[in-house]
């Protein structure tokens, strides 16, 4: 494990300290991050859809938090997302982020949203990070 990397407190996604960010909270257990999210009218698309730059915002985050959240300091390299269903402003949506493998530097992870009201999928990704202390 790296040591102590700095504080991401205006983050997007995540940053407390960021007024306009998402300001999601993620707790990890073991190579498993999760968190929740409702989006607000700030974060429409179109009518009352939510924008789906805000929803892969979340799973960047959530994925990119397995390994911050562990004191890893690793970047996306690359990241696939597949929305499967519209999200409406007020709908609550569970995250979860997992480590799938790692090989050298190169990290893949999961990601997925699912709406929390009906557990049905709304999105999910794959992603690619890369190690920057090259664990």
């Amino acid at each position: 494990m790296s040591g102590p990397i700095e504080a991401a407190t205006m983050c997007f996604a995540c940053g407390v300290e960021n007024p306009i960010g998402l300001q999601i909270k993620f707790t990890v257990d073991g190579d498993t991050c999760t968190g929740k999210f409702t989006p607000s009218e700030n974060h429409v698309g179109w009518n009352d859809t939510v924008h789906g730059g805000i929803i892969y915002s979340a799973l960047d985050d959530v994925t990119a938090n397995v390994l911050y959240k562990q004191g890893r300091k690793a970047h996306t390299a690359k990241c696939e997302i597949r929305y499967r269903q519209a999200l409406s402003v007020g709908e609550t949506i569970t995250l979860k982020g997992w480590i799938e493998k790692e090989k050298g530097r190169l990290i893949i992870l999961k990601g997925e949203a699912r709406r929390l009201s009906d557990g049905e999928l709304v999105a999910d990704c794959q992603a690619s990070f890369m190690d920057s202390a090259g664990n």
